[in-house]
């Protein structure tokens, strides 16, 4: 009995709507920021034991996290599936195993930045305590995940080449790099080098300019809201739709009326 009551206050905790539970899932976002800017600032120096203490006390935070998630999972083999679930795993053996691989597994830390695509269900908390959030949910969550992306890219890109190329002297300089490959403006004046260093660059140019270019055009495309059509089933209207452009049939969607 004590055991299931402490998984239900668990599970509350993660998926409820009570106030109590809406901060402990924006808590956990601030601990992901937290950590995602501690492995940034960290990556450059020196491993020392104070580091690697405190790499192994935030590894422990997030496996507490974990195994917390899995219990509560109604589903386990499929979260354990999840590119976040793997992401998480990852993070965790780079931080547990620190003390003996160093810097090497420095590079995975990054992957800490994924949970910021899907964090709970601190989405619907904000789509319900925030009508500025309800009427531009597509545009901020699209400009999150193309933030998240740069981001990973960029880190990828300084973890891996810091300390190596003569280019990539801080932070600044990799952002710099990817934002120029990114937009296909492509100085040249920053060059990655290295056989890891040219297959990262392939991978930002393939992958990364079409998902930038996807994420771009999401954000600053017309605005539009949800809204499924009873007749044909599309789901996405300009936000004064009077009609469905696709069948033609009336709608009705509701707004917040003149302000």
């Amino acid at each position: 009995m004590a055991e299931a009551g402490v998984r239900k206050n668990i599970e509350l905790l993660y998926t409820g709507r009570s106030r109590n539970a809406a901060r402990f899932r924006y808590a956990l976002i601030g601990f992901d920021l937290g950590t995602i800017g501690f492995f940034i600032a960290t990556a450059p120096m020196t491993p020392t034991p104070g580091l690697f203490v405190a790499d192994v006390a935030i590894g422990a935070v997030i496996l507490a996290d974990f195994l917390a998630r899995l219990w509560i999972a109604p589903d386990k083999p499929r979260m354990l599936r999840q590119i976040y679930t793997l992401a998480d795993i990852l993070v965790i053996l780079s931080l547990v195993l620190a003390p003996l691989f160093a810097q090497n597994l420095a590079f995975l830390r990054v992957l800490r930045a994924l949970r910021l695509l899907h964090s709970y269900h601190v989405l619907r908390d904000l789509r319900r305590e925030t009508p500025f959030f309800r009427r531009n949910e597509e545009v901020i969550v699209s400009t999150v995940n193309l933030g998240v992306f740069i981001f990973l890219v960029t880190a990828l890109v300084f973890v891996l080449q810091f300390g190596e190329n003569p280019d990539i002297e801080g932070y600044v300089d990799a952002l710099y790099f990817t934002v120029a490959t990114l937009t296909t403006t492509g100085f040249g004046d920053i060059t990655l080098t290295g056989p890891m260093g040219r297959l990262l660059a392939v991978f930002i140019m393939v992958v990364g300019v079409a998902l930038f270019l996807r994420l771009a055009q999401t954000i600053f495309r017309p605005q539009k809201v949800s809204y499924t059509c009873p007749q044909c089933g599309l789901s996405r209207h300009e936000a004064d739709a009077v009609h469905c452009k696709h069948c033609g049939v009336t709608l009705k969607i509701e707004t917040e009326g003149a302000g």
